[in-house]
């Protein structure tokens, strides 16, 4: 190769042209340093970034010094009682006991789903519906709302919230409609162009859910549920939303367990490579993927109780929030030694993770 290029300069400047290459050094930068540090990491290092477990039950700390994972998402019981003192300690610990930094998730959408701000140690009141937020006070409520999340997050140690709901509904008897903004979907995509801008402005890294769209669909937390919808109206209806997020500088995008039939009749969107191949290629988004929960029942009524990690993986999901963390991590490193699954497929998801960490200044 070197020699190519030898041989191409040579023919240039012996045409008697000047030729001026401009090359970012920053861009150069960052991708050495991303690469140096994926080829300093073991392979269950690599895999290890492949998760965001849902906490619960077992030591954080403890857990990050055995599978360095990407990060965790914490739920109310994770605040419920704790001063800011306390939380920021709890967080600031498993910061420490990890090689890269981690991302701190929480859902804190406003309304019916509030992690943090319903301990009223640390938020004077739980944030209203982004409904409420946006009927009351229109596009300058939003931003607000928008900005003051993020300064509660990133001042407890919190980088990611697992929000806006992109979803799309006008129907009060949608499963999803009191976490929608209730609005038609081109208004929709306008607030959620704001709500995205603001937060990631301010430094707090978002998640675009539940693509493709969940509709009028029934809650997978429970159960299956089928999308029988036309692909003609997610793309005049739902895709405007994700799309209006991804413009705007959304660091990632949350995939729903429901299976839609005119993308996919056979598996669930997040276990879907057809659904992924939507989301990469037709609305052009380059950032992190991640699955809803793989521990809902939804994935496991279709796995029969088998772990989903490697399906996700392979669908084309770059992390993998799930509460069976150990069980999904030893079966993805299992295939990727037997080969089934190459190192090349784990260290382009480890790629885009820890370019989105750098991105957002966490090393």
């Amino acid at each position: 190769m070197n020699r190519v290029i030898a041989l191409l300069l040579a023919l240039i400047l012996g045409t008697g042209l000047q030729t001026v290459v401009k090359v970012d050094p920053g861009a150069l930068t960052e991708a050495a340093v991303i690469e140096e540090k994926i080829s300093a990491m073991s392979l269950e290092e690599k895999v290890g970034q492949l998760f965001m477990p849902l906490s619960g039950g077992y030591s954080l700390p403890d857990w990050t010094q055995l599978y360095q994972p990407a990060g965790y998402v914490l739920f109310a019981y994770d605040f419920s009682g704790k001063s800011w003192e306390e939380v920021y300690g709890s967080i600031a610990d498993c910061q420490a006991a990890a090689k890269i930094p981690l991302l701190i998730a929480v859902d804190e959408e406003g309304g019916s789903v509030v992690r943090v701000s319903s301990n009223p140690a640390l938020a004077s009141a739980p944030f209203d519906s982004p409904q409420n937020v946006y009927r009351n006070g229109g596009m300058e409520a939003i931003k607000q709302d928008a900005e003051a999340k993020a300064q509660l997050l990133l001042g407890l140690g919190i980088n990611l919230n697992l929000a806006p709901v992109c979803d799309f509904s006008t129907n009060p008897n949608d499963y999803i409609y009191d976490r929608t903004l209730g609005l038609p979907p081109e208004e929709t995509a306008q607030v959620i162009a704001e709500m995205v801008g603001t937060m990631e402005a301010q430094g707090l890294s978002s998640a675009l859910k539940h693509f493709p769209g969940y509709g009028n669909n029934l809650n997978t937390h429970t159960g299956i549920s089928i999308d029988e919808r036309p692909y003609e109206q997610f793309q005049r209806e739902d895709f405007l939303p994700f799309q209006a997020g991804i413009d705007a500088g959304a660091s990632s995008v949350l995939v729903s367990h429901n299976i839609i039939v005119s993308m996919d009749g056979e598996r669930p969107a997040s276990l879907s490579p057809r659904v992924h191949e939507v989301l990469r290629d037709e609305l052009g988004f380059t950032g992190v993927v991640m699955t809803d929960d793989l521990s809902m029942d939804a994935i496991k009524v279709y796995t029969g109780g088998q772990s989903p990690a490697v399906a996700a993986l392979l669908a084309g999901n770059d992390l993998l929030l799930t509460r069976d963390g150990k069980d999904d991590f030893d079966a993805i490193l299992a295939a990727v030694q037997e080969g089934s699954v190459p190192v090349e497929r784990v260290e382009e998801s480890v790629r885009r993770i820890l370019k989105w960490k750098r991105d957002k200044g966490l090393f």
